[in-house]
Order: C-alpha cells, then structure tokens, then sequence
C-alpha cells in the first residue's frame, strides 16, 4: 500500500507542533526539511544527538521520515557558494542514517544567479552537464561511504530536465550511492505540458529502477512565466513554477493522476507519497484528493 505524507516545512513550527499537525491532517511519513522554531539544524549546526532526538520524536508519533530535503543549487556559478552548497549537502548525507533514512534530496543545479529554479542557457551545455556529472559522482560516492543515498530531483529549468538527461545521468553514473526523487510534473514545458500521457509512460518505462520516494503535486500551463510562489518555511516549499508551466497543489492541474498513480502501483507498491506545493490551509483537500484517487486505483 502506498503511503501517504508532506513536506514538514508546511508546518513552521516547533518539533512537537508539527509532528502534531502532520498527525492531524492524516499523514503516514513525512519528508524532512531541517527547520524547527525550537532546533538550530542550519549548515554547520547538524550534531548526532539532535538528529537522533528527531527521529525519535517522529517514531514516537509512528511518523516514518523517507526522506531529508537538501535543496541548493550545486553548480552555482560563483565557486564559493557552490563548494559551501555542496558541503551542506554532504553534512546532511553524513547524518542521515541518524534521522532514520538514507535518502537525501537536491535538485540538479542552474547557472541563473538570480533563482535556483531559472533557465539559463548554459544549463543546456555539454559543459554544465559533466560538471553536474561529476558533482552528482561525488555525492554518489561521499553518500555511500555513509551508507546514504544521494537522491536527485531534476526539474526542467535545471541542468538535468528531461526524462533522458535523466537517464542519461543516472545510467552513466550507475552507482548505488545515487536514486532518484520522482516528481512527473518536473518533467513538463511547452513542448508536452498539453500532452502529458506520453511523458509519464516514458518516465516508468526509462527511469523505474532509479525510483526511491515520489512526490505529488500538479502541473499546468501557466498563466505567466515568471516565477511562481505560494506558502511554506523553505523556498523549494513556497516555489510553485517558473516558464510555461506552473506547478499547484495535487488536483489542480492536468497531471493524469490515476495514470500515475496506476504505475506506481505496478512498479513501487510501497512507496511513500509526499505532497507539495500547497498553502497549509489546502493540505486537507489535497490530501483527500490523492487518498481518493488511491482509492480508486487500489493502490
């Protein structure tokens, strides 16, 4: 059976507070974004002992963390920065088993200054690409040297966007340190967001044993292409699309759910759904919604 969570970020609150919030809106696991009113968890501030009172906390409550949120962009232009956010990923890596997961998630990276979730042409180089590579390398082997696992989540404005930079990615690496995060609405621009079977079909028949977590939210064109933002502690939480496609709450858009969710079924049985992109008041319709089309699915 699939299991159903959030992103803890949509509840900017204490430990306690937000593991009671998750409890109340029916979650079954959670993903885990490092930000508590009443835990300093920011780079530099990461102990054994905190991350061990964390997951203690959300096993108490029978709350399983599948995954940590580490969201930054590793191929910053500016070098400084770029080598601070590749060690705040390793950081978290090194203690992840500690939270009691060996996932850690970030995104695949842009040369745009101004945001991480921009377009820039250099993003579409074979340059940027084998930096990224070597950069994803890295983490795979740092990861596995902690017995983690270094999960990437591509989105189409990144470095790695496609279903088969993607592949491409993943089947050169082939390490068991690296995993991906699926998230089919990060797939989708102007070229197929009118067209989306295709692209799901695609994604499971290319990427399936790649597959760790899954995140659920929506996708459609949108209205205007700059950037989108809604609510949520973080800014991979209150992003909600930049270009030709925005990215709403799950039901909201024209992902074709029960397609997706069909062949998560088929392929991942047990895996964790984590919802996104959604204002702490919508978390109960969102939630109804994928539990509904579960439901109906049989999953």
């Amino acid at each position: 059976m699939i299991s159903v969570g959030i992103f803890t970020g949509y509840y900017p609150d204490t430990l306690e507070g937000t593991i009671q919030k998750a409890k109340k809106h029916g979650m079954s696991c959670v993903q885990l974004d490092l930000e508590f009113k009443d835990f300093d968890l920011s780079q530099g501030n990461i102990t054994r002992e905190k991350a061990n009172q964390v997951r203690d906390a959300f096993r108490d409550a029978n709350l399983p963390i599948t995954a940590i949120s580490a969201y930054t962009n590793l191929t910053h232009p500016d070098q400084d920065k770029r080598k601070k956010n590749i060690e705040y990923v390793k950081e978290i890596l090194k203690f992840a088993r500690e939270f009691g997961t060996p996932y850690v998630v970030s995104e695949t990276g842009t040369y745009n200054v101004e945001s991480d979730w921009l377009y820039d042409p250099i993003n579409s180089t074979e340059e940027a690409y084998q930096e990224f590579k070597e950069i994803a390398l890295e983490l795979a082997k740092f990861a596995y040297d902690h017995d983690a696992v270094f999960l990437i989540e591509n989105y189409v404005n990144n470095i790695v966007g496609s279903v088969d930079q993607t592949a491409r990615l993943l089947q050169e690496i082939n390490h068991p340190g690296i995993g991906l995060m699926l998230d089919p609405t990060n797939y989708f621009d102007d070229s197929n967001i009118d067209n989306v079977d295709p692209t799901i079909e695609k994604i499971f028949h290319v990427l399936d044993d790649k597959i760790k977590i899954a995140h659920a939210k929506d996708c459609r064109r949108a209205q205007n292409t700059g950037e989108k933002f809604g609510g949520g502690s973080a800014e991979h939480n209150s992003f909600r699309g930049a270009g030709a496609v925005e990215l709403p709450a799950a039901g909201l858009g024209v992902l074709n759910y029960p397609l997706y969710i069909e062949r998560l079924k088929k392929h991942h049985p047990n895996i964790p759904l984590i919802i996104e992109h959604l204002d702490e008041d919508d978390i109960p319709r969102a939630k109804k919604y994928v539990d509904g089309i579960l439901k109906d699915v049989g999953a």
